[in-house]
């Protein structure tokens, strides 16, 4: 298990990665490129969406033709396209490739995802999950300080570069160590109608449907703060890029941490259970963070409850992945997979521009997100979860 998921977490680290190495460059590259805040966010958006949108067409591939060939594939055109975004000097162009960029990082997100579904099932793979929060923790806690710190010596296309080079170095990667995980004979049928009727019959599963509706709002408050932080707490509370990327990569121990307290317990404690702990975590540290905002308390309450809010999602995560993953069959792992990637990523995107909307003076629109969506994944999974089970589907189904 510990070379397996010392390869995944590489392997699924390409589209952390690709957001927040150039979360501390937003500022500089919209005044480069003379666009709003809202329009830089929008790159980050295009992203996240392309995230999304390109797990529903790899995981169905993956199902069908394996898991290995469209992971190299994807892996080998993330590289090309962040070369191309080296160049860009248009906020239009830009946008474009980062949509692209984000459909190439699917394959990493969505089949990393798959293959732990592949290998291992119940409490195995909420404790592997977790172990990945690692490296999803891990990631922003160096890489906008990365970031940061290759500005000092780079403009923005720089970051791009670097994306490159990781994109290569992990193609290489899965070249050499990925093994297939989805045999011939487990495989399903290739056809369009095939995959529209195995994506059709996940989405209409209540277990699965409510745990991924529960993950989709904690998502969009997680990515709502990742895209509007940065203009936050650096135009608003007058941190520097470094002193920000340092706050972030803070945070994100919060999620670590949350995510390796869930790991322990699991098998312990029900899955539901921790979850729903995760929940309430980051909904009242999100209210936390509103009323701070309201109130003009300011930055000695506002960054507490930041790294409550992140915690939380450390716990969210891995428990209402495992519960949808669990809730479906090996052989429909990438149609899971996809579709639950689809909704928090997508969830993520529409989020983002949001909290710089009425421009960069204020931290409301930011803390609201924060706070309204936190709530609403408590909400939702009152209203959802209670009749979904934590046990694993019949294999054959």
């Amino acid at each position: 298990m510990r070379k397996m998921f010392v390869l995944l977490g590489a392997l699924t680290s390409a589209g952390p990665l690709a957001i927040d190495l150039y979360l501390p460059a937003l500022p500089n590259l919209a005044a480069d490129l003379g666009v709003s805040a809202s329009a830089a966010q929008l790159s980050l958006t295009a992203f996240m969406v392309g995230l999304g949108t390109g797990q529903i067409i790899v995981g169905p591939l993956s199902d069908a033709f394996g898991r290995r060939r469209p992971l190299l594939i994807g892996l080998a055109a993330f590289a090309v396209v962040s070369v191309a975004l080296t160049v860009a000097r248009d906020i239009e162009v830009l946008i474009a490739l980062r949509l692209l960029q984000g459909l190439t990082a699917a394959t990493g997100v969505a089949l990393t995802k798959a293959v732990v579904r592949d290998l291992y099932s119940g409490v195995e793979a909420a404790r592997f999950f977790t172990m990945l929060m690692l490296v999803t923790g891990f990631v922003p806690l160096i890489a906008p300080v990365a970031g940061a710190q290759l500005l000092l010596v780079t403009t923005w296309p720089g970051l791009f570069a670097t994306m490159a080079a990781l994109g290569a170095l992990l193609w290489l990667t899965a070249l050499v160590a990925l093994p297939e995980t989805h045999p011939k004979d487990a495989r399903q049928a290739s056809t369009i109608r095939s995959v529209v009727r195995a994506m059709g019959t996940v989405a209409r599963h209540r277990g699965f449907l409510s745990f991924t509706l529960t993950a989709g709002c904690a998502s969009g408050a997680m990515f709502g703060y990742m895209a509007g932080s940065s203009f936050v707490l650096q135009e608003v509370y007058g941190l520097s890029p470094q002193g920000y990327s340092v706050m972030f990569g803070l945070n994100s121990l919060g999620m670590i941490l949350g995510g390796q307290t869930a790991g322990r317990l699991a098998g312990r404690v029900r899955m539901k259970v921790l979850l729903g702990i995760g929940l309430g975590v980051s909904a009242t540290a999100g209210l936390t963070v509103l009323v701070g905002v309201v109130t003009g308390a300011g930055l000695p309450v506002i960054m507490p409850a930041l790294f409550a809010v992140v915690a939380g999602q450390g716990m969210i995560y891995p428990m209402a992945l495992t519960l949808a993953m669990s809730s479906q069959p090996p052989h429909r792992a990438g149609s899971a997979s996809a579709l639950f990637g689809l909704v928090q990523w997508v969830a993520g995107g529409l989020t983002g521009p949001l909290s710089g909307a009425f421009g960069t003076g204020t931290a409301l629109p930011l803390a609201l997100i924060i706070a309204v969506l936190g709530v609403a994944a408590c909400v939702t999974a009152f209203l959802f979860t209670r009749g979904a089970s934590d046990k694993q589907p019949v294999a054959s189904v």
